[in-house]
């Protein structure tokens, strides 16, 4: 990764515009759920490394990707599809379901639909994280208004444009990655967890990503998260 790119989605580098917005979303996670440390919680999607900088650690956490992991003591770590976990997942109950960025990678409409089955289900509460299609600059490329072009242009553009980490000489690749990618709007994610209140992080005033939130169980006697109505 360049220096500009390290600069602006480098997670792991605190200077960078990603690892600032992370943070920023960390603290407004801990707020929404402050018993996190108590809590059965999984992550569906996500990496040891990710919570790494998280403000308080969850008493027992389940992470399910296809990207086999190391999981540190506390955690376990499961290969499989996270819209389609496997039975030892399916059979547990969880006070808190978790997944961020993942929902706008898994292919299409009945791909996505099952995942939000999946967490509505097995969870008591959830936070579903995703960028906003309408925030103008695409946060996986870094590149202006991409999200709007048409497909053969976006492809050109991921082999050519060096900022962000969808980048590749490759044709196949870049098709793979540009395929692979559909931000999401604010109705659809209405409509993929209905029975979730939606909180939006701003950047420059604008609405830069969303999040889908439930509370559920015994833990929560508040008031839901300020929302967004949204027009899109």
């Amino acid at each position: 990764m360049d220096r500009l790119s390290s600069r602006l989605v480098d997670a792991n580098n605190p200077r960078s515009l990603s690892y600032r917005a992370r943070k920023r979303r960390w603290l407004k996670f801990a707020e929404t759920f402050p018993d996190v440390a108590d809590m059965r919680v999984l992550d569906l999607g996500g990496t040891p490394d990710y919570w790494r900088n998280a403000p308080s650690r969850p008493g027992h956490l389940t992470l399910v990707n296809m990207v086999p992991a190391t999981a540190v003591a506390g955690e376990v770590v499961v290969l499989g599809d996270a819209c389609a976990p496997p039975s030892a997942v399916m059979s547990q109950r969880y006070d808190l379901v978790v997944s961020n960025s993942l929902i706008e990678h898994v292919g299409g409409h009945s791909r996505r639909q099952q995942l939000a089955d999946v967490i509505s289900r097995i969870g008591d509460s959830y936070w579903v994280q995703t960028p906003y299609r309408y925030f103008p600059i695409e946060p996986h490329w870094m590149f202006p208004g991409l999200q709007f072009l048409p497909f053969e242009a976006r492809v050109r553009a991921t082999q050519l444009w060096k900022i962000g980490n969808m980048q590749t000489a490759d044709r196949q690749t870049a098709i793979d990655n540009v395929a692979e990618v559909e931000l999401l709007g604010m109705t659809q994610m209405r409509d993929y967890f209905p029975d979730g209140d939606i909180w939006t992080e701003r950047a420059a005033g604008l609405v830069k990503s969303m999040v889908s939130i439930r509370f559920g169980g015994h833990w929560f006697v508040q008031k839901s998260p300020s929302t967004t109505p949204g027009t899109d």
